[in-house]
C-alpha cells in the first residue's frame, strides 16, 4: 500500500475529532464521503503533518510519517489540494505553476515533463499561461490548484473537496480530469459531491462522526441503500 492509516485517532485542543479511523490507498483513486464534521479535512490534515496523532499509526510508502513535519511529508512525495486553493492571486499561472515543483527534490530535472502534462490535462491554462491567477473563474483556479500539486511529481495526490464552489458543469470536468489521473498517480479526494466522485474512483470510505461507517468498491458503494438515501438523495 502506499498510504496506510492504522487506528488513528485525534482533534483540536481537548475536542477529539476522528476515532480508530482504518484507510488504506493503494496505486489507485480511494474517496473519503461524509457530512460536514465527519473528520474529511482532519484525516487529510493528521496525513500530512499539520495535526499530530493521538494514538494509531500513518504509513507513507512504507515509513511512519505520523507527526512528521508538513514540509517532509511533501518532500516524501505527497501532494495536497486544500480545499481553499491557496494560491498566489497576484502571481501568473505560469509562476504559480513553478512554484509547485520549486522546493521538492522529486521533482527536479523534470519541470518541463510536468508542466507539459499540466498543460495537456488542462488546455485552458497553456491559453491563460501569463493571466493573473486571482482573475481567473473559480473552475480555472481550481485547475491551477492540481496542476500546482502535479509538478510536484507526487507518489500520492490528495484533493480536499475539489468541487467546493465550483458550478456543476465545472465539476464533472474536474472529475473527468481526475479519472484520467489516476492511470499515473495514487489519489486520495474527499468529497461532499458523492455521485459524480463515484466516476472517478475506485474504492471509497463514508466517515461519519469521526469513524469509517462503511467501506466498498465505487460500485458498491452507489448502490449501497444508506449511501444512496444519505448522499444521493435516491
Amino acid at each position: 500500500m502506499i498510504l496506510e492509516v492504522k487506528k488513528l485517532e485525534t482533534g483540536y485542543g481537548k475536542l477529539g475529532v476522528l476515532r480508530a479511523v482504518d484507510l488504506s490507498v493503494g496505486k489507485e483513486s480511494v474517496g473519503l464521503f461524509g457530512p460536514n464534521g465527519a473528520g474529511k479535512t482532519t484525516l487529510i490534515n493528521a496525513v500530512m503533518g499539520m495535526v499530530e496523532p493521538w494514538a494509531g499509526s500513518i504509513f507513507f510508502d512504507g515509513k511512519e510519517i505520523g507527526g512528521s513535519r508538513t514540509h517532509l511529508v511533501a518532500r516524501a512525495g505527497i501532494a495536497l489540494v486544500p480545499q481553499e486553493r491557496e494560491l498566489f492571486p497576484g502571481m501568473s499561472v505560469a509562476d504559480n505553476l513553478a512554484l509547485g515543483a520549486a522546493y521538492v527534490p522529486r521533482a527536479k530535472g523534470i519541470e518541463k515533463r510536468q508542466l507539459d502534462m499540466v498543460l495537456q490535462l488542462f488546455p485552458i491554462l497553456k491559453e491563460r499561461f501569463s493571466q493573473l491567477v486571482g482573475t481567473m473563474s473559480g473552475g480555472q483556479q481550481r485547475m491551477v490548484a492540481i496542476g500546482r500539486a502535479l509538478m510536484a511529481n507526487p507518489v500520492l495526490l490528495i484533493l480536499d473537496e475539489p468541487s467546493l464552489g465550483l458550478q456543476p458543469s465545472i465539476v464533472a470536468e474536474v472529475f473527468e480530469r481526475l479519472a484520467l489521473l489516476k492511470k499515473e498517480f495514487s489519489i486520495l479526494v474527499t468529497e461532499q459531491n458523492v455521485r459524480e466522485s463515484l466516476k472517478a474512483i475506485d474504492r471509497g470510505y463514508v466517515l461519519e462522526n469521526g469513524a469509517v461507517a462503511l467501506e466498498d468498491t465505487a460500485e458498491g458503494l452507489a448502490k449501497n441503500p444508506h449511501v444512496l438515501s444519505a448522499y444521493l438523495g435516491i
